[in-house]
């Protein structure tokens, strides 16, 4: 019916109602259905696009007064990973894996004895697959999560990568997926403990090296790496302003380089010297071997050091530089004094001073500049030549593969060091609330986040050597030592001489 035949009475009622819905509209549209999201202004949404260019928070336009956003704005950059920050760390990824396998695998190998060249090969890829399954399973989140709300451990909340997906973890980064800087940092995990076996080649057995990185992935290198880089952690200078200890490590030098030289001295200790140890000439069986080792893990440091930026910008290429700077300038030193002390400057020379160098540039690369990083070559390669060339000769220990000499020494002064050359017009990040230490006594946090490392990985290293030795035994036995590991525990041999027709 319509309302053009409706009745005085009944066309006053239903303008009535009309009206009545009228006022209760907008009473409606406040309790009941949601009010449409606010949309960005302009001005927003090109804040977030130049947020991906400077490597800041994409969010920081959209935040009010209070530092709060609104309930439901948003611009469509906020949570994406950004192309060209995710494409450098998946780079960057790939580079540090190149550093353990071939790079490492090839160093290690070339230097140990022909009989002994595949264990290398072996130890490294079984390493490389053990960390993996622990790094998903546990390592990840007791390095990166933080709901234990401790400042030595992580967390629970990723445990077998739960969680771990495409988008960015701004604890973290703003513009790399939790996945792929998850994934970076696994092969952190995974070089560290493959360099500690330097030290014990030729004569520990494949089963001890395995139980021994397995522990000590747990219970060294992750609650290290959180103190240090962990988003509570105890050691995390630049990121965690409640942090004990005010040190900064931009790519490793605490957690990979001093944890991994210190401990390789303890478990040469442990595990005691090879066979004929002074008595038998053990040279390296292969320099062109080490020479193609070192030169892939130099390229891959770049990854290391450079990748630690966590995005392609500014600091990146500061870091890319200082590196590159450091390990020639190393190279070159070592070589001299080999050539002043002994007369000949050898390609063992130069291949120690490179990796002397870019162990001593890691805590720095990020923190200093190019004319510093000469200064850090010169010095970082002198302080490893004397030790691996007379303190090692003076104590007599048998760290073969010079892991203490080269990574321990070289990391703890390049962490000193760092200390007292970095500067905030290289990394602005040190003034965030570092600036009253920076130029002053930050080398004072330096010494003692390095202590504190120091402590804890000879601590825990000499128990956990113990520990497996009492268990399963490190050591091979003596029949396998002197036929060498590759066939005693692999049944394989590197090099197979076919007799001439």
């Amino acid at each position: 019916m319509s309302i053009l035949h409706l009745t005085p009475g009944k066309s006053f009622l239903v303008t009535g109602l009309c009206l009545l819905a009228g006022l209760l509209a907008p009473l409606r549209a406040t309790t009941g259905a949601p009010l449409p999201a606010p949309a960005p202004t302009l001005e927003q949404r090109v804040a977030g696009l130049e947020a991906y260019i400077s490597n800041g928070d994409p969010t920081a336009g959209l935040k009010n007064a209070a530092g709060q956003i609104p309930a439901g704005l948003t611009t469509p950059v906020a949570h994406l990973p950004g192309p060209a920050h995710n494409t450098w760390m998946m780079v960057c990824a790939v580079l540090v894996l190149f550093m353990t396998l071939p790079g490492l695998a090839l160093f290690y190998g070339g230097l140990v004895r022909t009989k002994n060249v595949l264990s290398i090969m072996a130890w490294c890829l079984g390493i490389t697959s053990l960390v993996t399954v622990l790094w998903w399973a546990f390592g990840y989140s007791l390095v990166f999560g933080k709901s234990f709300h401790s400042p030595f451990l992580g967390g629970a909340e990723y445990f077998f990568f739960r969680g771990v997906d495409s988008q960015p973890n701004p604890d973290y980064s703003f513009w790399v997926s939790h996945n792929v800087f998850a994934i970076y940092q696994l092969m952190f995990a995974i070089i560290t403990p493959a360099v500690i076996i330097g030290a014990v080649v030729e004569r520990m057995k494949f089963s001890a090296v395995l139980l021994f990185v397995g522990l000590w992935l747990l219970l060294v290198y992750c609650p290290l790496a959180h103190m240090v880089w962990g988003a509570t952690g105890l050691m995390n200078g630049i990121w965690n302003t409640g942090a004990a200890i005010k040190a900064v490590d931009f790519a490793g030098g605490m957690v990979v380089e001093m944890a991994s030289g210190w401990s390789a001295l303890v478990l040469c200790l442990v595990v005691g010297p090879r066979l004929g140890f002074r008595k038998t000439p053990m040279p390296p069986h292969s320099m062109v071997l080490c020479m193609v080792g070192t030169g892939l893990l130099w390229v891959g440091w770049y990854g290391f050091n450079a990748g630690s930026a966590v995005a392609a910008d500014g600091i990146a290429a500061n870091a890319f530089t200082t590196t590159t700077i450091t390990a020639a300038v190393a190279a070159g030193t070592w070589a001299l004094l080999e050539y002043f002390f002994r007369g000949k400057a050898s390609v063992l020379g130069f291949c120690s001073g490179i990796v002397a160098g870019l162990v001593a540039v890691t805590p720095a690369c990020g923190f200093i500049t190019s004319t510093a990083a000469f200064g850090l070559g010169l010095l970082g390669g002198a302080v490893s030549y004397f030790a691996c060339t007379k303190i090692k000769s003076l104590f007599g220990y048998d760290d073969a593969l010079d892991v203490f000499g080269v990574h321990g020494v070289a990391g703890t002064f390049g962490m000193l060091f760092t200390g007292i050359f970095a500067t905030t017009s290289v990394n602005a990040n040190l003034a965030t609330h570092l600036s009253g230490l920076v130029g002053h006594t930050l080398w004072l946090e330096q010494l003692r986040g390095s202590g504190l490392t120091m402590l804890f990985a000879v601590t825990m290293t000499a128990g956990l050597a113990y520990l497996i030795r009492a268990v399963i035994g490190l050591r091979a036995d003596a029949d396998h030592e002197q036929q060498g590991l590759d066939l005693a525990h692999h049944g394989e041999e590197g090099y197979i001489y076919e007799p001439k027709s």
